[in-house]
């Protein structure tokens, strides 16, 4: 017990991004542009969704939230690694490291889930769309989101509370740029392999079970836009659907390899970009890919900057 205590009551030291790069002072400044069009193209898109009443439909709410969840991933982790990077320090406490992992298995899970009930959003859009307004009315969308973030939240409360009652006795030295589970329990001085173990199989849980359902969702939407008379209908649908597809192939990619796959087979420099992918790539990406390919997206932002007084020549 006086080694948790001991735990409990020390900082942990975290490896910098930077320091594993040969030119710091040039990936400092993209990942400090990527972190800033992350968060404004993701806080454009929200306040979008939130004045044109045409984008006031369960799949915008539903992308609404990811929005804000992509919001919420850099957040956690990019301003602390800048600000240790410009100070010369890596130094985190407990409770700031408890803090760090609680919020990003939270968003992971909940991103994960919602992106999955997403994918079914759009099964019921494209193969019973007479059905779509009683199958995903308000009600049913609040219930879905809800579920998503409350999942979230149980499985971060689990496992950060697990991860940090094993002593750390040793060496307090986390070799990634932000505390993350695999890399923590690492530096327990405890056996930690029958936990590894259930993070796996939760792994596999969380991730494929999701999957399972994006891919059962999409073979059906496939099958249905292929089958369809209109072009025009065919095109809006493949649009919308291949938006989502790319989205999920960017989470879930950098996911599978980071929590299915065991840690043994991968180095900490491999953890750390893909860290950086799902925590930064992807979160500055997905309103992009959304907006890019999504016409009513591009049409609300024309409304806006008509508003405003600018001309968009597009």
């Amino acid at each position: 017990m006086g080694d948790v205590n001991q735990s409990a009551t020390s900082d942990f030291f975290l490896v910098s991004l930077f320091s594993r790069s040969g030119s710091p002072q040039l990936l400092f400044p993209l990942v400090a542009a990527m972190f800033i069009i992350g968060l404004l193209s993701n806080a454009v898109l929200l306040f979008l969704i939130c004045m044109d009443s045409r984008l006031h439909t369960p799949m915008y709410f539903m992308l609404s939230q990811l929005s804000l969840l992509d919001v919420g991933f850099p957040l956690v982790t990019i301003p602390k690694m800048a600000s240790d990077f410009l100070q010369e320090k890596g130094s985190i406490s407990f409770s700031g490291c408890a803090a760090q992992i609680f919020f990003l298995t939270m968003m992971g899970v909940a991103e994960g889930i919602l992106l999955a009930l997403m994918s079914y959003d759009r099964y019921i859009a494209v193969c019973h769309p007479l059905h779509y307004p009683v199958l995903m009315r308000h009600q049913v969308c609040l219930l879905m989101v809800g579920c998503s973030w409350l999942a979230g939240v149980l499985n971060a409360s689990i496992q950060t509370s697990i991860t940090l009652h094993f002593p750390y006795c040793a060496s307090h030295i986390v070799d990634h740029f932000f505390c993350e589970v695999p890399a923590l329990i690492k530096l327990s001085c405890a056996d930690t392999s029958a936990y590894e173990l259930a993070l796996s199989v939760s792994g596999v849980l969380i991730l494929v079970l999701p999957l399972s359902l994006i891919a059962t969702s999409y073979g059906h939407v496939l099958g249905d836009i292929l089958r369809m008379r209109s072009e025009e209908a065919r095109n809006k649908a493949f649009t919308t659907c291949s938006s989502h597809i790319t989205v999920v192939g960017l989470f879930y990619g950098a996911a599978m390899f980071m929590y299915m796959v065991p840690g043994a087979y991968h180095s900490p420099q491999q953890d750390n970009v893909t860290s950086l992918f799902y925590s930064l790539v992807t979160p500055m990406l997905n309103p992009l890919i959304y907006s890019l390919r999504n016409r009513e997206v591009r049409m609300a932002l024309v409304k806006v900057l008509s508003r405003a007084g600018v001309r968009p020549k597009w």
